[in-house]
């Protein structure tokens, strides 16, 4: 692979303007190249060639491109000579600000103004980097400081927990525990010799490009080498914290007991409880219970938020030295086309500028990484890098080759079904209307989940194909979020079990020897509703369980909508069962029809109970509800105004369902009517909102118009036709307020294909969503999460420090 595409595989994609810009400094060296060739003077024949050079050899008229000189005054010499220079770099301050400005000392040379360019555009990329990289730095040491703070408060509340009468006697191991950063950063700076660092920092920078390459590939092993190396480092740190003994320690750190004196337990909104206890204004529980419950649940929050920091310092790393490398690599390009030899001194200031030299982010690693094994790993080093370095998700081959073999067996079952009722003329049949009426919608639950798992797999695919990062959108841990692969694994496994299971009730339902047994026939797709849900809820790890619990758990919160702290994933789940009402309307049917005893006898008496066609407004309008909620506890929250227009937005819509839900059940000139206008509203207020606020489209000042500056799909037409497809499937609910039939489908069939088409549009809206939401991370660089901190430091205190 080339470097500019291992490049570009590596980088943070929430980052990646803060990266340098190696496809344009690129370009610009291919103009350099093209001058060069159509201003080449004319070829001289091969002899003379050579013994040219032989000549140029032995005389040293090129001495000054050898890397090895004999002597270190020829050294001096060639560093000194600013004739033989072809750039002079030099450090310039503008407005407070470090920047580095590059002359280049050839601009009289043919060609030289294409050199010019691209040693300003070199420049201007590396300032960016260096700008950036420094304000990363400066964040993560101040929370570092925070979280220095956080580690005393543990410190102590865990030593109250444990070993209350020991406590003053431990004052002094804790308060040398939480003076780890000043004393092993002095330590570190005081035994680790400058070219060391230096010779370190070219390993670091190959290893972040193998670790990279192997996270794309799904692996990442520490060598043990360098493990024996990092236990070496901490040994030194230790020793020296020792040899400085309790006396040196700093004095500013308060005594344990003074640092428990000044925090407060930190309490979120996160669940029920607390929501509506702020909601009441009832106060909040901050004093300190010193329990081992509250111990548990501050070292699980505490241990989330150091896992967060130390997957910042190592992007921070991964930024460095693949910048680092980057602008070597273009250097040497640019010595390779100009036959100068100017990356020795560019490279020599990439090195000593901050970029380049500054250690913090090494130094706070191998503090984080001393600090998690001890404190939550039980000194298991293992254990804490697994945790603080969790590998990535393998792709397996027998995945693969289970999906092919479920994609297969779906595809032939379906054709046997075709062919079967066709065969059979099933449909002209008796007892063909109350098939369609009653075991058509058991199973058709089944085909709505499997087309959405289908449409799930596919917006997988396009996001990794044009690098949107949904893992870290949806929140879920590493080395845990499935691939397109296990999602079709799935979706085709359930769609082959599905077609088996109406197959099986075909062949019972025509054999003679099997037709009176038709309750066990019926039975068949509430075993495998049955069969699902028990997977779902399996407790043991097998079925991708982490994925499972948290859908569970994102059900849950869109359940109880407004008492949970809205995140991305809970409304993007609650968005996806307003495409699945009919889903949803089958799994009401699952419980008339079994729960009523119609299933013996196969017939519907659904439609005639007054319950049933209550639920069937409750039903419908769940999911809108749960978006309604939800929308109004951002707006409680945040205090924004467009949480508030989008809450109208599905009101409209819970009226406009209802209204065609009223329709169907009791027709009429009047719900007819109702139900146009409010179908209407809502459908083009619904449809504005997706392309201007959900997809950002529709800008008129963009630089491509009618859409965004920023797009990932490098076709204008997919946006457009997205956009067009996207009102035409809106408007499929036509059909319900129009009453469409079509002569060779039935009534429950057309209802299934036009929930289908629905399935498919919110299919289509996922990509465009999340790529919108991704481009906000781009240009906000947001690439973590914010992780709630345990304890709140009084801040007059925080001021007295």
């Amino acid at each position: 692979m080339k470097f500019g595409k291992e490049f570009a595989a590596q980088m943070v994609p929430e980052w990646q303007e803060a990266y340098m810009d190696y496809g344009k400094l690129k370009t610009l060296l291919k103009d350099i190249l093209r001058f060069k060739q159509r201003n080449r003077p004319p070829t001289t024949p091969a002899s003379l060639k050579r013994k040219l050079t032989l000549y140029r050899a032995f005389s040293g008229l090129t001495q000054r491109y050898n890397h090895y000189p004999t002597s270190p005054s020829t050294t001096r010499d060639d560093d000194h000579d600013i004739e033989s220079q072809a750039i002079l770099v030099n450090s310039v301050n503008r407005d407070g600000l470090q920047s580095y400005h590059t002359t280049f000392l050839m601009s009289s040379d043919e060609g030289g103004e294409y050199e010019l360019v691209y040693f300003r555009r070199l420049d201007d990329e590396f300032n960016k980097v260096e700008k950036f990289y420094r304000s990363k730095v400066e964040e993560v040491m101040k929370e570092a400081d925070m979280l220095n703070k956080q580690m005393d408060a543990f410190i102590a509340f865990r030593i109250k927990v444990e070993n209350p009468q020991g406590w003053f006697d431990r004052s002094v191991e804790m308060t040398r525990l939480a003076s780890d950063v000043a004393a092993s950063a002095a330590a570190l700076s005081a035994s680790t010799p400058r070219g060391a660092r230096a010779s370190g920092r070219l390993v670091m920078s190959m290893d972040v490009i193998e670790e990279g390459v192997s996270n794309s590939h799904g692996q990442s092993d520490e060598s043990s080498d360098q493990e024996k190396d990092e236990e070496e480092t901490i040994d030194v740190v230790n020793q020296k914290v020792q040899e400085r003994g309790p006396n040196n320690i700093r004095a500013s750190r308060p005594a344990p007991l003074e640092v428990l004196n000044r925090v407060k337990i930190n309490n979120t909104l996160e669940t029920p409880r607390s929501t509506i206890k702020s909601f009441l204004h009832y106060p909040m529980q901050t004093e300190l219970n010193f329990s081992r419950k509250n111990l548990r649940k501050v070292e699980e929050q505490l241990k989330r938020a150091v896992i967060e920091f130390y997957q910042k310092l190592r992007l921070l790393k991964s930024f460095s030295f693949l910048n680092t490398l980057a602008f070597s690599k273009i250097m040497k390009k640019y010595d390779k086309i100009t036959s100068r030899d100017a990356s020795k001194s560019y490279m020599k200031m990439v090195d000593s500028s901050f970029l380049g030299s500054s250690d913090e982010v090494t130094k706070l690693m191998e503090r984080t990484e001393a600090a998690f094994i001890k404190h939550f790993s039980n000194s298991n080093r293992t254990k804490g890098m697994n945790n603080l370095r969790p590998t990535a998700k393998r792709e397996r081959h027998r995945t693969t080759f289970s999906m092919g073999f479920f994609a297969g067996c779906t595809a032939a079952l379906i054709l046997a079904l075709i062919l079967i009722i066709r065969a059979r003329n099933i449909m002209r049949q008796e007892g063909a209307t109350e098939y369609m009426e009653n075991i058509f919608p058991l199973y058709s639950l089944f085909g709505f989940i499997v087309l959405h798992m289908l449409m799930y797999a596919a917006n997988i695919y396009f996001w990794r194909r044009y690098r949107v990062n949904y893992s870290f959108i949806f929140g879920f841990k590493q080395g845990t979020e499935l691939g397109h692969r296990q999602v079709l694994l799935l979706g085709f496994g359930l769609a082959a079990l599905a077609l088996a299971s109406v197959l099986s009730n075909l062949d019972m339902q025509m054999d003679p020897k099997t037709k009176d047994y038709k309750a066990f026939t019926e039975l068949l797709p509430l075993n495998l509703v049955l069969l699902v849900v028990i997977i779902l809820f399996f407790p043991f790890n097998i079925l991708y369980r982490s994925s499972r619990f948290f859908f569970l758990t994102r059900l849950f919160h869109c359940i109880c909508a407004p008492l949970y702290k809205v995140t991305l994933p809970d409304f993007f789940l609650a968005d996806q069962f307003t495409s699945q009402v009919q889903a949803l309307r089958s799994l009401e049917f699952y419980i008339c029809y079994y729960g009523w005893g119609d299933y013996k006898h196969r017939q519907n008496t659904c439609k005639d109970s007054g319950v049933f066609k209550t639920f069937c407004f409750i039903v419908a309008v769940i999911p809108y509800l749960s978006r309604l909620l939800q929308c109004l506890r951002r707006l409680y929250e945040e205090k924004d105004a467009m949480q508030g227009y989008n809450g109208l937005k599905y009101f409209l819509t819970i009226v406009a369902v209802s209204m065609r839900t009223a329709y169907g059940l009791n027709k009429g000139l009047g719900w007819k009517t109702l139900a146009w206008i409010f179908s209407s509203i809502a459908a083009i207020f619904s449809t504005y909102w997706d392309l201007v606020f959900d997809w950002g489209l529709l800008q008129r000042q963009s630089k491509n118009r009618w859409l965004r500056d920023k797009l990932l799909v490098p076709h204008k037409s997919v946006y457009f036709g997205a956009m067009v497809l996207n009102v035409v499937l809106r408007f499929a609910w036509f059909q319900t307020v129009l009453g469409l039939q079509v002569s060779f489908l039935h009534r429950e069939s057309l209802i299934t294909i036009v929930a289908s088409l629905e399935i498919i549009r919110r299919g289509i809206w996922n990509f465009f969503r999340l790529e919108n939401e991704h481009l906000n991370n781009v240009g906000k660089y947001r690439a973590f999460k914010s992780v709630p901190l345990p304890f709140n430091y009084d801040d007059n205190e925080d001021k007295d420090d």
